[in-house]
C-alpha cells in the first residue's frame, strides 16, 4: 500500500483543519475516541524481542512511559536512543506540525513512527499504538504466551476541542495519589487531558497550606475518633501527582471552592463566616449556609494565602473558584458584609459573590491565572475580567457566556454527570437520584458545535461526585482489610461513560456515531481487566422483539462482551451464572417475566434486562414511589418509609396519593412527614383509610428548603387492623 507522507499530513492537518474518513471499525482496530483518518493497510507489524525505541530529546518522559509498558507486560526491555531517526519504534517531533495535541502514526511491518505537534500528541500516538496491540499490552504481569502484533495503519488524529475533561470530587470523599494516579491513567489512555481535582468542600479539605495548618489538621477530618474519616494531601503528594499527569499529557486544574461549600475551613478558623460559631465537619452530605464573609479583610487576605501557596503548586493557567449553589441569608444580617454593599453600591446580596469574583480575578492575573467556576460565578453580579463558565444545568445557558464576553465548557447534568446511575434497574448501586439515569448512549449523544478558534465553548467535562459516600451508607474503605471498594464504586459508575465522555470531546458531532462507538468499544472491557479498572458490564442488548399470534414474546439478545455468556429465566426472578445459557432466541409467555445478564465469570456480571411496569394509567397522578403488600403492614400504627430523592425537584407544593389496587382489607392512614437528611421538612395530619374501591387519599404539604444532591424520605404512619390482605401503590406529583 502506498505510504503517507508524515509532514504532508500533518501540514494538512493543520492548514485545513480535520477532515474525517470514518472507518468501520475491524476486529483488530477499535480505537477510543476514533482517530480523524485512518487507513487500515496490508500486514502486521510483530513487536521484536530486542526492540529500540528512538526519540526526540523533548520527548524523553513519553519514550520512558512507552519502555516501561512494554516491560511490564511484553517482557522487553527496550534500547533507548535519544536524539536517533531511526528504531524499531521512532517518536518524533514535527514544528510545522501547528494543530496543536496532534499526531500521526505509521504502523508497517518493519517499524512504527509517530510524529507528533508536542509531547502531549506524542503520548497520544503511543495510546493509538497501544490500543493496537491484544488486551494483554495493559498488564503489569509478563504475559508470555501472547503474541504482541499489531495491524499496520497509517492514523492522522488530532483533537477537535482544546479541553477534554473529567472533575473528580476527593473532598466529599478522600482518595488517596495513588488512586488519582490511576484515575490520570484511565484518563490518558482515552486521550482527556484536563482534571478538575474538587479539592474542597463542606465535607473536607484536602489541600495542605502551610500558612494555615488547621486546615487539613480539622478540616481534613470527619466523625469520631473511632469512626474518623478523610485525608489529605501534603505539597509534595501534589508536585507528585502534577508531574504523574504532564507525562501523560493530563493538566491539574485545583479547585478552590467559594464562597459556599466551604465549611470545612470554617470549621477550622470559625472567624472566616459572618458568623464566627463554631461547627464541627458533617458525616452527612448537606450544603452549609455558613459562607466565606465577603465583608471582612481577613476573609480576602485568607483567600489570597491559599490561592498564592496553590498556584505555586499548580502550574496550570488555570485555577477553578468554584462558587455554586450558595444561599446569600447570612449575608442579609451580617453588617461587614452590609456595609461592603453600602460602600460598592451593592442592591443584591448576591452582588456580592460578583464583588468577591472580580476581586479573585484581578489576583489571580497577577499570577497569569484565568479564573473558572460553575455556571453561577457568571450570573451574580458582573464579572470585568474574562473567565471560564461550567454550564452544568443545561447546555443551551452557554449563551450566557457568549453575551457576556466569557468562555464556557459543557458539562450538563443531564448528560455529563457520571454520579447518576446507567438506568433504573432494581438492584443499581447506590447513585445520585435527583435527576434521571445517564445512559450510555445519553453520555456519547451529548450535543456541542464545532470548535474554531473564536469558539465560546472550549469543550466538554464529565463530573464524578462522591456525596453517595455520605450520604449513610458505609462504602468506604476499611483499612484494615486493605479494602478498596469505593475506589471500585468510583469507577463502576465512571467507566465506560467516560470513554463516551472522551469521544465527545475528541471528535466532531457530525461524526459521531454510536452504534459504531458501542461496537469499538466491545474490545475495550478486556483492556479495562488488565488494567486492573472496574467498570460497568452493558446488560445484553435486545436486537429483536417479536410478538407472536399467541401473545407470547420472542427475544434475539446480543451481548456486548466479547467472550462473555448470557444467562437467563423466564419467571421474573434474578437470573445466576447458573441460569439457562443463551444460545438463541427464547420465547416467554409474559414478556415482563424475562430477564437476562451478561456473565464474565463467576464473580463478573451484569444486571439484568429488565423491563419497568407500566404504570401509564396513573400518569395523572405522577411518578411511582411506593408500592405496599401484605407483608408490608402490620396490624398495629407503624411508619411506612421511603425515599423520594429526585421525584423532589425543588421547592413548591406537592400532593401524594395513596392508591389501593388488591385485596379486600382497608389500609388506615396517619400523618405525612417529609424528610431531608435527618430534617423534618413537612408534616401533614391525616386521619384516613382506602380501600379497593374507594378514592384514593391524597396528601399535599409544601417544600421551601430544598437542596439537590440532597436526600429526602416519606413516611406515612400506616395498618391494617382488621387484617392485611391490602396492596397498592403510592405517586408523587409536583402541583405548583
Amino acid at each position: 500500500m502506498k505510504q503517507i507522507s508524515m509532514r504532508k499530513i500533518l501540514s494538512a492537518l493543520a492548514l485545513l483543519g480535520v477532515v474525517v474518513t470514518t472507518a468501520q471499525p475491524t476486529s483488530s482496530v477499535n480505537i477510543i475516541p476514533q482517530p480523524v483518518q485512518l487507513e487500515q493497510t496490508e500486514g502486521v507489524y510483530v513487536l521484536p524481542e530486542k526492540v529500540t525505541i528512538s526519540y526526540d530529546a523533548s520527548l524523553k518522559a513519553q519514550a520512558e512511559y512507552l519502555q516501561e509498558v512494554l516491560a511490564q507486560s511484553t517482557g522487553r526491555i527496550a534500547v533507548m536512543k535519544e536524539g536517533k531517526k531511526k528504531g524499531d519504534i521512532v517518536l518524533l517531533v514535527d514544528a510545522q506540525a501547528q494543530k496543536a495535541e496532534g499526531y500521526a502514526l505509521s504502523v508497517t511491518p518493519k517499524s512504527v513512527k509517530i510524529v507528533a505537534a508536542d509531547p502531549s500528541g506524542a503520548f497520544y500516538g503511543i495510546q493509538s499504538l497501544l490500543q493496537l496491540f491484544p488486551a494483554e499490552i495493559y498488564s503489569e504481569k509478563w504475559q508470555r504466551n501472547t503474541e504482541w502484533k499489531a495491524p499496520c495503519v497509517e492514523i492522522v488524529d488530532a483533537p477537535e476541542r482544546p479541553w477534554r475533561g473529567m472533575m473528580l470530587d476527593v473532598a466529599r470523599y478522600f482518595y488517596d495519589k495513588e488512586f488519582v494516579k490511576k484515575y490520570i491513567d484511565m484518563m490518558a489512555m482515552y486521550k482527556m487531558n484536563k482534571l478538575q481535582f474538587h479539592l474542597i468542600d463542606d465535607s473536607g479539605w484536602r489541600l495542605e497550606i502551610k500558612k494555615y495548618p488547621r486546615l487539613t489538621e480539622v478540616g481534613a477530618w470527619a466523625g469520631p475518633n473511632e469512626k474518623r474519616l478523610g485525608g489529605f494531601y501534603t505539597q509534595d503528594d501534589i508536585r507528585e501527582m502534577v508531574a504523574y499527569a504532564k507525562v501523560r499529557g493530563v493538566e491539574l486544574v485545583p479547585e478552590i471552592e467559594f464562597p459556599a461549600h466551604i465549611l470545612s475551613a470554617v470549621v477550622a478558623y470559625p472567624w472566616l463566616s459572618c458568623t464566627g460559631v463554631q461547627h464541627q465537619l458533617p458525616t452527612q452530605h448537606f450544603i452549609s449556609r455558613d459562607l466565606l464573609c465577603v465583608g471582612k479583610e481577613t476573609s480576602i487576605q485568607f483567600l489570597q494565602d491559599v490561592l498564592e501557596e496553590t498556584v505555586e503548586l499548580f502550574p496550570s493557567s488555570y485555577i477553578n473558584i468554584g462558587g455554586d449553589e450558595a444561599v446569600y441569608k447570612r449575608y442579609e444580617t451580617c453588617p461587614d458584609c452590609q456595609a461592603l454593599m453600602k460602600r460598592e453600591g451593592l442592591s443584591k446580596v448576591s452582588e456580592l459573590q460578583g464583588y468577591l469574583t472580580n476581586v479573585v480575578a484581578q489576583m489571580m492575573k497577577k499570577k497569569n491565572r484565568t479564573l473558572i467556576g460553575w455556571e453561577e460565578i457568571i450570573m451574580r453580579g458582573k464579572v470585568n475580567e474574562p473567565v471560564v463558565a461550567l454550564i452544568w444545568h443545561n447546555v443551551a445557558d452557554s449563551i450566557h457566556a457568549t453575551n457576556t464576553g466569557h468562555k464556557a465548557i459543557l458539562t450538563p447534568c443531564t448528560h455529563m454527570y457520571l454520579d447518576f446511575p446507567e438506568q433504573k434497574i432494581p438492584g443499581e448501586v447506590q447513585a445520585a437520584t435527583w435527576m434521571p439515569p445517564v445512559s450510555l448512549e445519553k453520555c456519547y449523544s451529548m450535543p456541542v458545535n464545532d470548535y474554531s478558534e473564536n469558539s465560546t465553548v472550549l469543550g466538554v467535562q464529565g463530573c464524578y461526585w462522591s456525596d453517595q459516600f455520605i450520604h449513610g451508607q458505609a462504602l468506604q474503605e476499611i483499612a484494615y482489610l486493605n479494602e478498596n471498594r469505593s475506589e471500585n464504586y468510583a469507577e463502576y459508575l465512571t467507566f465506560p461513560r467516560l470513554q463516551a465522555v472522551s469521544e465527545v470531546g475528541w471528535s466532531k458531532q457530525s461524526q459521531r456515531n454510536f452504534e459504531n462507538f458501542r461496537t469499538r468499544l466491545s474490545s475495550h472491557f478486556a483492556r479495562m481487566d488488565y488494567k486492573g479498572c472496574h467498570y460497568r458490564l452493558p446488560v445484553p442488548r435486545i436486537e429483536k422483539e417479536e410478538t407472536l399470534a399467541d401473545g407470547s414474546t420472542r427475544f434475539t439478545l446480543a451481548c456486548d462482551v466479547p467472550g462473555a455468556d448470557i444467562r437467563y429465566t423466564t419467571d421474573a426472578n434474578y437470573p445466576t451464572v447458573h441460569s439457562p445459557k443463551y444460545t438463541g432466541p427464547v420465547t416467554v409467555a409474559k414478556r415482563d417475566d424475562f430477564r437476562a445478564i451478561t456473565v464474565v465469570s463467576g464473580t463478573q456480571y451484569s444486571l439484568p434486562l429488565y423491563f419497568a411496569p407500566d404504570y401509564s394509567a396513573y400518569k395523572a397522578y405522577g411518578e411511582y414511589v411506593y408500592g405496599w403488600e401484605p407483608l408490608r403492614v402490620q396490624p398495629q400504627p407503624s411508619a411506612m418509609r421511603f425515599e423520594v430523592t429526585g421525584k423532589i425537584s425543588g421547592n413548591g407544593a406537592y400532593e401524594l396519593a395513596v392508591i389501593p389496587t388488591r385485596g379486600e382489607d382497608a389500609l388506615q392512614l396517619g400523618n405525612l412527614k417529609l424528610w431531608k437528611r435527618n430534617e423534618l421538612m413537612a408534616e401533614t395530619p391525616a386521619d384516613a383509610s382506602v380501600k379497593v374501591g374507594n378514592q384514593p387519599v391524597v396528601y399535599r404539604f409544601e417544600l421551601n428548603q430544598f437542596e439537590a444532591g440532597t436526600p429526602f424520605h416519606i413516611e406515612i404512619q400506616g395498618y391494617a387492623p382488621n387484617g392485611n390482605n391490602t396492596s397498592g401503590m403510592m405517586f408523587l406529583r409536583k402541583v405548583e
